[in-house]
């Protein structure tokens, strides 16, 4: 009787800790407006930001570091970073994607068709989940003010939202002091009035 009262407590136990790693990498991720906007990739921002009279915002980004982010956890640099605080896949792991790609942690049902990983740092994780705001007639109300941005999901970025991924922490290792004027120049993509 006590090898059976064993065994029960242990699976019981082996149940709740599966309960409660499924249930966090659930609720890791809550949107900035506690809504559920859906991620819906770069693909779909592009359709209409990669025009020379809307700013060129799409070559703007896939010149940029942030369209390479992903990719930059398969260097040798990043594998062996990862190695030294015991991460074995860095293109696999939360503390890395966290900050290297966009929505990574968001559940699976807040995640369109067109969204993928290998975008690095997309559109969405400057400017919010796309899903609700990403259509002409939501942009043309949010340019013309008919729209407020917080009931799409948009979030317009400002150096707060930059350093929540550009800072030293225990794992990544900082280059340089972060300077945002300097860097926000560098991914700068205005949309022309009009």
């Amino acid at each position: 009787m006590k090898i059976f009262h064993g065994v029960i407590i242990k699976f019981s136990l082996l149940i709740t800790i599966i309960f409660c790693i499924t249930s966090i990498e659930t609720i890791a991720f809550i949107p900035p407006d506690g809504s559920k906007h859906k991620f819906v990739g770069v693909a779909k921002c592009k359709m209409c930001h990669k025009k020379e009279k809307k700013g060129l915002q799409y070559e703007i980004w896939k010149e940029s570091g942030h369209s390479k982010a992903y990719d930059v956890l398969a260097t040798p640099e990043a594998k062996e970073l990862a190695e030294k605080n015991g991460i074995i896949d860095p293109q696999k792991d939360s503390k890395c994607l966290k900050c290297h790609t966009t929505g990574h942690d968001a559940p699976p049902e807040l995640k369109g068709k067109k969204y993928k990983l290998s975008e690095g740092v997309g559109c969405e994780s400057c400017h919010g989940a796309g899903g609700d705001y990403y259509k002409s007639k939501v942009m043309k109300g949010l340019r013309n003010g008919t729209v407020d941005p917080i009931t799409v999901g948009l979030i317009i970025p400002n150096e707060e939202t930059c350093t929540q991924c550009h800072n030293a922490d225990d794992i990544m290792p900082i280059k340089e002091e972060f300077n945002f004027k300097k860097m926000w120049a560098k991914i700068a993509h205005p949309i022309p009035k009009g």
